[in-house]
């Protein structure tokens, strides 16, 4: 029993780079993503003020979490002060450096 098969010579596959070289294009700044922790200091330098609830309700955190977020702004060196109004909730305010 014999098996007629043809043998072909092996062939190289080209290579593919790792990834594609920049372009002009790709050089070009994109405009910087605004996250949640920018919109939180965005509310909180408003004259006004912001209070907890306007936090959670931007960011869609919950409320320990946007606690955390302004302890995480005073450890980033951001000055975060916060005043209690009679018979009304904590305002949190950005004060300017």
């Amino acid at each position: 029993m014999s098996i007629d098969t043809e043998i072909q010579p092996a062939t190289k596959r080209t290579r593919k780079m790792a990834r594609e070289p920049k372009t002009e294009v790709a050089d070009l700044a994109l405009p910087k993503r605004q996250t949640k922790t920018d919109q939180v200091l965005d509310l909180l330098r408003r004259p006004e003020g912001a209070t907890l609830e306007q936090l959670v309700a931007a960011t869609g955190w919950l409320p320990h979490s946007a606690r955390a977020a302004l302890t995480g702004l005073k450890k980033k060196g951001h000055k975060v002060s916060s005043a209690k109004e009679e018979g009304g909730a904590r305002v949190y305010h950005a004060v300017a450096a």
